[in-house]
C-alpha cells in the first residue's frame, strides 16, 4: 500500500473479515478470561487472559496482511479492542496485585488517553493504519508502531511487573509517556504542515 491516491486506502471497509473475526473473538476471550481471573483471584488466569489478548493481537494483524484484508475500520476495531482488553485487564491485574495501582494508572492514562489519540491521528491521511505511519513521519512510527515500540511499550511495562520489578515497571511507563508526549507534539505539527490541523 503506497500512501497517496489509493482509494483502498481511504475506504473504511469491508467490515467482515477473517481479521475483524479474530479481532472480535479474542477481545471477548481474553476480557471474559480476565473478568473470571479477577473473580476467583488468580494472577495465574489473569496472565492467560494477556497471553489471550497479545496473540490474538499479532494473529488479527498478521490475517489481514496475509489475506489482503486490510482496511481502516479493522485498524479503527483493532484499536478500540486494545482499550478495552487493557483497561480491563489491568484494572484486574491491579485488584489482584495492589503494589501495582501508580504503575497502572501511568500506564493507562498514557495508553487509554495519549496512544489513543496518536493511533488514530493516522486517520487524518490516506494511509490503512499506523501500521503505515512511516509513510507520513519514520520517527514518530518508529517509536510507536515499529515492531520494537509495540513490544517495549507494553511488554515493557507488563515485564518488569511479572518479575516484581514495580520501580523498572514505574521507570518504563513514565519513559512511555515521555515518548507519547514527544510524538503527539510531533503530530500536531505534521498536521499544522499539511494544514490537517
Amino acid at each position: 500500500m503506497t500512501l497517496v491516491d489509493s482509494r483502498a486506502a481511504i475506504t473504511v471497509g469491508p467490515l467482515r473479515t477473517v481479521p475483524n473475526y479474530i479481532t472480535a473473538v479474542r477481545t471477548v476471550a481474553a476480557v471474559t478470561v480476565g473478568i473470571v481471573a479477577l473473580v476467583s483471584g488468580s494472577v495465574a488466569l489473569m496472565a492467560v487472559s494477556y497471553g489471550i489478548y497479545w496473540i490474538g493481537d499479532v494473529l488479527d494483524g498478521w490475517a489481514a496482511r496475509r489475506l489482503g484484508q486490510e482496511t481502516r475500520a479493522g485498524a479503527v476495531f483493532d484499536i478500540v479492542s486494545d482499550r478495552a482488553c487493557t483497561a480491563v485487564l489491568c484494572v484486574g491485574l491491579v485488584s489482584l496485585v495492589p503494589d501495582v495501582a501508580v504503575v497502572a494508572l501511568v500506564f493507562l492514562l498514557s495508553f487509554l488517553v495519549l496512544d489513543t489519540m496518536l493511533s488514530l491521528a493516522f486517520l487524518c491521511w490516506p494511509v490503512l493504519s499506523p501500521n503505515y505511519f512511516h509513510l507520513i513521519d519514520r520517527r514518530v512510527w518508529a517509536l510507536n508502531w515499529s515492531p520494537a515500540a509495540k513490544v517495549a511499550n507494553t511488554a515493557g511495562v507488563i515485564g518488569a511487573i511479572a518479575f516484581g520489578q514495580y520501580l523498572l515497571a514505574l521507570a518504563v511507563a513514565v519513559a512511555v509517556v515521555a515518548v507519547k508526549l514527544w510524538s503527539v507534539a510531533a503530530v500536531v505539527r505534521l498536521l499544522e504542515r499539511d494544514g490537517r490541523a
